[in-house]
């Protein structure tokens, strides 16, 4: 399997699993406490893996963060640490956790059709229709019959157009460490809605259920957001949130069985059409002759075949390793995803 693959996969499981876990959690805090306290559990604890990395010295060689960074890491934290997880457990409070569960597939279609109109990336027609039966199973799910909708539904699904948002401006943090992207959105995000939580009158439930959601919090939200920056690298963006559609299942799948929430036949097939789009961006397959322009750029590498060249004395030669470091032109043909190296154009 791509390892891209295997990386957007293993942080939709632990993102998933998140979801009826907070659902779970939720009737002992509240919504806005729990958004700070899960992305407080994970800024502390990738702050600990920090401090580990530092002392052992075992890290793997990453490229750390510029000034230049600083506004898309501001945008980034805003958007996906501070607006998202307020819509999220807000909906969570007005809907089943097997609902929510399947409605956050709606986060891969807001990421995919953002990837497609504002940054061009290219998605074809195959990953437009399991996009389209994606969107098919969210509405089906939000609709309460006559005109009126589930509002915990469309909360949910404006936490997935901030995290569309997010998963987007991302991107163009990904070549450089993910721990200390997804660190600094977690200890930022989660102070700030913990102190707003406060002053509006929250207070801290007991000491078992805190250590609870910062524990959820650590894995579902930021060693997924580790793995989902490094998936960024090898898929792009719009294929890494298609893959990432599978949070949804593993949570509804969580729900049923934590929960014991009904399986309504409204539910199951939600869940089938849903499982369909899914189904068509995993079995997509992008192969075409292309330009690789003449570029430089700083991130994690080995010396495979775009990444022929010398070192200077003083740089490091173990792999992997960093650098900055310039790609010639060529031209070539190859399977491949828009991933750092594959972001150009396509004719019609």
């Amino acid at each position: 399997m791509h390892i891209g693959i295997l990386l957007a996969l293993l942080s939709a499981a632990l993102f998933g699993a998140s979801t009826p876990l907070a659902k779970i959690l939720l009737g002992s805090v509240s919504p806005w406490l729990m958004a700070g306290l899960l992305y407080l559990g994970a800024g502390v604890g990738l702050a600990a893996v920090e401090i580990w990395r530092r002392a052992s010295g075992n890290g793997i060689a990453e490229a750390p963060l510029r000034k230049s960074d600083l506004p898309w890491l501001g945008a980034v934290i805003t958007a996906g640490g501070l607006l998202g997880p307020l819509f999220l457990m807000f909906g969570l409070a007005r809907t089943s956790a097997a609902n929510a569960s399947l409605l956050l597939n709606l986060e891969g279609l807001a990421t995919m059709a953002i990837a497609w109109l504002a940054f061009h990336e290219n998605v074809d027609r195959r990953l437009l229709v399991g996009a389209f039966s994606i969107l098919a199973g969210a509405a089906l799910l939000s609709w309460q019959g006559s005109a009126s909708m589930d509002w915990g539904a469309l909360l949910i699904a404006g936490a997935c157009v901030c995290w569309g948002i997010d998963n987007n401006l991302t991107r163009k943090l990904s070549s450089a460490d993910p721990v200390q992207i997804a660190m600094l959105k977690g200890l930022v995000a989660g102070t700030v809605n913990l102190a707003l939580a406060s002053a509006l009158g929250a207070s801290l439930p007991s000491i078992g259920v805190v250590v609870a959601v910062l524990s959820v919090g650590f894995l579902g939200y930021g060693v997924s957001l580790v793995l989902f920056v490094l998936a960024l690298r090898h898929l792009g963006t719009a294929r890494t949130g298609a893959y990432f559609s599978l949070a949804p299942f593993i949570g509804a799948i969580l729900a049923l069985a934590l929960l014991h929430e009904p399986l309504s036949v409204r539910l199951v097939v939600a869940g089938g059409l849903m499982a369909l789009g899914l189904w068509l961006h995993l079995t997509e397959r992008h192969e075409h002759e292309h330009m690789h322009e003449d570029f430089e750029h700083e991130h994690s590498h080995r010396h495979d075949e775009h990444h022929q060249h010398l070192h200077e004395e003083g740089v490091p030669v173990e792999e992997p390793h960093t650098h900055r470091h310039r790609h010639a032109a060529m031209v070539h043909s190859h399977p491949h995803f828009p991933d750092i190296h594959h972001r150009h154009g396509h004719g019609e």
